[in-house]
């Protein structure tokens, strides 16, 4: 079974990932409708919130990156015009950050969340579909089961604190080996599909619009046919 964790299917199939409910601390301003599908010492927390209704925030307690999956949501921060995020949308709010969170009806976004002693810059960045694309690095040679792909990457966001990198990116097609995966990797497929393949020969598909994660260390692999976008959060953590 494939370790990768299904968080949404665009589709509206369920998906056989656990979720428990629980706060991420006793500030959290989503404690009351969060999901927890993964979390790790000393990491990241990926999940679901189903959320309705208006919540302030003086100072947000760690660094999460959201997506819209269902309805709309509005982000409202200090002498900035509000960002409203519909389904497929997203952005990083970041430790310390000031804002009102709001929605009049019920909103689904899937999310990373990643915790850190101190304040990072405040401030809410967009994840952008439309992205300034840069060449990236491809993948080893050995890995690889076919030609190397052209990468390319938006890094929109990083924060020292927590070793998350947050952005766009995209590539060619190609087919990777069964490997343990380098970082714990929170992603949202904008357009394509890929087949990810566990040690035991099986495979969990995922499309447009589809959010997973997959952890760090996990075995897996990656098979491509078409051009791949998602948005991404990476980070990497001492083994």
């Amino acid at each position: 079974m494939t370790a990768a964790r299904m968080l949404h299917r665009a589709d509206g199939a369920p998906v056989s990932t656990s979720f428990r409910r629980a706060a991420l601390g006793t500030v959290d301003p989503f404690a009351r409708h969060r999901e927890i599908a993964w979390e790790g010492r000393g990491a990241m927390s990926v999940g679901r919130v189903s959320f309705i209704g208006e919540v302030d925030v003086a100072n947000f307690p760690h660094t999460e990156t959201i997506v819209v999956v269902e309805g709309k949501l509005s982000l409202i921060a200090a002498d900035a015009a509000p960002l409203v995020l519909r389904r497929g949308e997203g952005a990083v709010i970041a430790r310390g950050t000031a804002l009102r969170i709001q929605t009049a009806s019920r909103a689904q976004f899937v999310f990373c969340a990643a915790a850190a002693e101190l304040a990072n810059q405040p401030g809410i960045t967009r994840l952008r579909a439309d992205a300034d694309f840069k060449p990236s690095n491809s993948l080893p040679a050995e890995v690889l089961l076919g030609p190397a792909p052209q990468c390319r990457s938006d890094n929109v966001f990083k924060d020292e604190l927590t070793g998350v990198v947050a952005g766009t990116w995209d590539s060619t097609p190609y087919r990777r080996i069964v490997r343990p995966h380098r970082l714990n990797e929170f992603m949202v497929l904008l357009d394509g599909s890929v087949r990810f393949a566990a040690p035991d020969g099986s495979v969990l598909s995922a499309g447009t619009g589809d959010a997973l994660f997959v952890p760090q260390g996990a075995p897996i692999g990656w098979e491509s046919s078409d051009r791949v976008v998602k948005f991404y959060v990476c980070q990497s953590v001492p083994a």
